[in-house]
């Protein structure tokens, strides 16, 4: 017997988002060790946000390190589990809903010393206007000097593969149960379209049941040099990209002039 649960957003994947992230991740302490290169340029209390936050990893990884750590999402779920995972670690994190563009409403320029954009997050953002906006806001609260770090996947691959149905070839075991990850890839014909993804996650318990958990995504894709442009254009330099045509993703390290 199978369970389906659709709808669109993050709301439904907030509650088994953790089969997403790799088992290296998962730890709070292990996410945000993943970027100690650009973490050993802050001091310890380095005040820093965490705007695309997902389930709180590397929020909560970070306030772990002793740093005043703000996390924001646009979806009240995963805001909610962000919460969550604080407490059940004992972390002082403030989690707020809030999506890029409303970031200038919640908190003053030149706030934060970090801003981090991580998990493949941009590409939802409506377009070049509305990636123009997400990373315009993200600037103006980052403190002159202070930096963006971003990772994103590589486009340019993603669309050369055309559309297409990806599934994983392991089980993948969290909460003492397994499932199945699944990618349905909706490719537009053109760059500037609206693209698709469709995640789902078919978890089975220990009677054979399985139930699956799936949202529909939109997204918009870019080319690594329309993001260097947006950047510069928001009075972002870029310091650090290991951005590489033939790597699946890539992390950009930009600095507020």
């Amino acid at each position: 017997m199978t369970e389906v649960v659709v709808v669109t957003g993050y709301e439904v994947l907030a509650e088994v988002y953790e089969w997403l992230i790799s088992d290296a991740k998962l730890p709070p302490a292990e996410f945000a060790a993943s970027f100690d290169d650009v973490l050993n340029l802050l001091p310890s209390n380095a005040h820093v946000l965490d705007c695309s936050c997902g389930t709180g990893q590397l929020a909560v990884g970070l306030a772990g390190r002793g740093m005043q750590v703000v996390a924001t999402d646009a979806s009240e779920a995963m805001v909610r589990r962000t919460a969550e995972l604080s407490e059940e670690f004992g972390a002082s994190v403030r989690a707020v809903r809030a999506n890029w563009e409303e970031l200038p409403d919640h908190f003053q320029d030149n706030t934060f010393d970090m801003v981090f954009c991580v998990g493949n997050s941009l590409h939802h953002a409506a377009g070049a206007t509305g990636r123009g906006a997400a990373l315009e806001s993200m600037s103006r609260l980052l403190r002159p000097g202070g930096r963006l770090v971003l990772t994103s996947r590589t486009w340019e691959l993603v669309r050369a593969r055309g559309s297409r149905l990806e599934i994983s070839d392991r089980l993948v075991r969290r909460n003492g149960r397994d499932a199945v990850v699944v990618y349905r890839w909706e490719i537009a014909r053109h760059w500037e379209e609206e693209h698709h993804i469709e995640i789902a996650i078919a978890q089975v318990d220990a009677t054979g049941l399985v139930l699956v958990r799936s949202e529909l995504l939109s997204c918009w894709p870019y080319r690594y040099e329309e993001l260097e442009v947006e950047l510069h254009r928001v009075g972002l330099q870029t310091e650090l990209s290991t951005f590489d045509l033939e790597a699946e993703n890539y992390m950009v390290v930009a600095s507020k002039v």
